[in-house]
Parts: structure tokens; sequence; C-alpha cells
């Protein structure tokens, strides 16, 4: 099994900065995409950013160019750099990775318990 830890999260102004961090542990032989998704209160969930195994990204137009998402392969961690907030980014944020246990293992989703983000106008 692979766990999630989520940190960083919590309650700003708007136009504040925060930094999440969602570092995998356990059972794991691989490690390929990497994402943050969010899920406002009476909304779907939604994808935040995406890091791909090899650096490649890809944002939600609502966040591009004030959020960066980040990874550190020796860590197993991505980051997500918030930067210019606003009160509609307020949600629960989920770290998602797409990982194997072993070779023979296919690759699965694993999401993490989620942290909240307010941001208050």
């Amino acid at each position: 099994q692979v766990q999630l830890v989520e940190s960083g999260g919590g309650l700003v102004q708007a136009g504040g900065s925060l930094r999440l961090s969602c570092a995998a542990s356990g059972s794991i032989f691989s490690i390929n995409a990497m994402g943050w998704y969010r899920q406002a209160p009476g909304k779907q969930r939604e994808l935040v950013a995406g890091i791909s195994s090899i650096g490649t990204t890809d944002y939600a137009d609502s966040v591009k160019g004030r959020f960066t998402i980040s990874r550190d392969n020796g860590k197993n961690t991505v980051y997500l750099q918030m930067n210019s907030l606003r009160p509609e980014d307020t949600a629960v944020y989920y770290c998602k990775t797409v990982a194997r246990t072993s070779a023979i293992i296919s690759l699965r989703d694993y999401w993490g318990q989620g942290t909240q983000v307010t941001v208050s106008s």
C-alpha cells in the first residue's frame, strides 16, 4: 500500500500564499504522475495541477500563473506553491499519486486525506 500525507493548508487572506506538501510512503516500487485536486462545498472535485514523472506540468486555467507544482522524486513528495490566493480557491485540497507497489502490479491511484485551504476576502 501507498500512504499520502498532506500538510500546509490553513487560513490566509486574499492575495496571500500557501505551500502544500504531500509525501508518499509505504510499499512504493515506482511513482508515475502526481497531482493536486480540490473540492469546494457543493462542487465536484477538480484537477488543480499535475506533474509527470519527468516533470511535465499541467494546470487548471483558473490557477495558471498563480500556482506552481513541483516534485522531489528522491523524497516521493509533491508540492503546490499557491500565490495570489483568491476566496474562490477555498476548498479541500487532495493529493493524488499514480504508483505501483511492485514490478508486476498495475499502476493505480492513491489519494491523500485532504487539507483545508480557506481564503478570506
